[in-house]
């Protein structure tokens, strides 16, 4: 992929809001700098045309005087009302050169000092109308001057050149002023602007702001429908946010009910197929009743592992559905320290106010209460569970759930973590259970997108480690 796709590509992934201030800021900052550019240059054309205008002036009134070198109208050239034209290489300058007659008979201001001024006529400048050629040339010193020309015929039929040059150092000093001002003032005026497009996005973003809030609020438990009035162009949107949670309800309450229906269904022809072999007219069981008796054991255990499957996935599903986590803790604490309470089995809870678990309080109560339960029968007297929070984002959002359940007991080794978890494995048959709790942990946790995992715990034993979608009751929606 080349550079300007992946630039592409990452401005394309930018927020609404970044998107829009961008190219806001870049086409008022380009149509500034346009301005500014088509500005400078008028007041450019514009200062040199009055500059010219001031020259011109001169010109008319060498030409009106123009004579032979023995006139009075000679002696008249230099009156031109400008003492700049007697300062020996004063930068302003007059020169009226004869077209017809002898070239060296030139007669020029005191300032030009034994100098003469080059001719537009030789830099390509064309004339204008009524013969007046206007631009810039190296005059004496080198010095960049403003040139005037105009070729003059007078009464008795000679021609004459005559020009008057300047320099344009006021002209560019005028002209440097204004472009420094008009710098400021664009600059001032590209501030303004932005930051007007700051508060214009800030400002129309806020429903979509408020709607995201309102997204947010519902997911974490905080609130069960989109409220607030919103425009025209949101107001649509939130209407079927709304009817989504509402249909997304729905479905999952069918759900509900079909799994249970057929949780009955099946349960009673087991019923039925174990009481017809252990009823006493079927006299002593023989071998074909007892494995009847297994098989329907392990199928109530596979109906009842994949029921309550299908239930955690129907309750996952169900949008802003959150329970408290310490309740659920502090219950399922002390009914396992009464339930071993004649092995002195102690068990405790660590876990700070305020957590709460994104989904179903049955799901919660099944998950750690397997892992209670298991610690419960392996430890040698003590039993904790923690719960903490991440703010690592990552796929479960913030404020993850990081449930630890440790015990005392003699532990597992690494192979034999990697064996407990699967469906039915039990490593030591001498305890009760199906072999079912930590299969179940392990698939009811990845329906809510969580992991479960087993490690050694700093009590010796083994440590369960849950990690669950979470929030806590002091989330507050980004501000609109």
């Amino acid at each position: 992929m080349s550079a300007r796709a992946r630039a592409f590509d990452r401005f394309g992934t930018r927020s609404i809001a970044t998107r829009l201030f961008l190219s806001a800021a870049f086409w008022s900052v380009l149509i500034l700098l346009l301005a500014g550019v088509t500005l400078s240059a008028i007041n450019r054309r514009s200062a040199e045309a009055d500059f010219d205008q001031r020259l011109s002036v001169y010109v008319r009134a060498l030409a009106a005087n123009l004579g032979d070198p023995g006139d009075e109208t000679h002696s008249n050239l230099g009156q031109l009302g400008e003492t700049m034209f007697e300062l020996p290489l004063s930068g302003w300058y007059w020169q009226i050169t004869p077209l017809d007659g002898d070239p060296n008979d030139i007669r020029a201001s005191r300032s030009l000092f034994a100098e003469r001024l080059p001719r537009l006529t030789g830099e390509g400048v064309e004339s204008e109308v009524g013969g007046i050629r206007r631009g810039y040339a190296v005059g004496p010193d080198d010095r960049r001057l403003r040139l005037v020309e105009r070729d003059i015929e007078t009464d008795d039929k000679h021609r004459y050149l005559v020009q008057v040059a300047a320099s344009p150092e006021e002209v560019e000093l005028d002209i440097q002023s204004f472009n420094v001002a008009l710098e400021v003032t664009l600059a001032v005026l590209a501030l303004a602007l932005i930051l007007s497009t700051v508060l214009q996005v800030r400002f129309g973003l806020r429903p979509l702001r408020q709607l995201g809030a309102g997204v947010a609020a519902i997911r974490q438990g905080d609130a069960e429908r989109i409220e607030g009035e919103y425009p025209r162009e949101i107001a649509p949107l939130a209407n079927e946010l709304n009817l989504l949670i509402v249909a997304n309800r729905e479905i999952v309450d069918r759900a509900r009910t079909h799994v249970g229906n057929l949780a009955h269904a099946l349960k009673t022809p087991l019923s039925v197929i174990v009481n017809e072999v252990s009823s006493p007219g079927a006299g002593e069981p023989d071998g074909l009743a007892a494995k009847v008796r297994d098989q329907v054991g392990i199928m109530r255990d596979q109906v009842t592992y994949y029921l309550d499957r299908a239930r955690a996935a129907a309750r996952s599903t169900v949008i802003g559905t959150v329970t408290d986590v310490r309740p659920v803790i502090d219950g399922l604490v002390r009914t396992f320290g009464k339930i071993y309470r004649d092995r002195d089995v102690v068990f405790e809870a660590e876990l700070p106010d305020g957590l709460r678990f994104r989904g179903e309080k049955q799901d919660l109560e099944d998950l750690v209460g397997n892992l209670v339960d298991n610690a419960g029968k392996w430890a040698s007297g003590r039993v904790r569970v923690t719960v903490e929070t991440t703010n690592d984002p990552g796929e479960l959002g913030p404020s993850a759930l990081l449930i630890y359940v440790d015990d005392d007991g003699d532990g597992l080794d690494a192979e034999a973590r990697g064996q407990v978890a699967r469906r039915g494995r039990r490593l030591d048959e001498s305890k009760p259970g199906s072999g079912l709790g930590l299969s179940i942990v392990t698939d009811l946790a990845g329906t809510y997108g969580g992991t479960f995992t087993l490690d050694e715990s700093p009590l010796g034993g083994l440590r369960a480690v849950l990690r669950l979608p979470g929030s806590r009751t002091d989330f507050r929606p980004n501000p609109v």
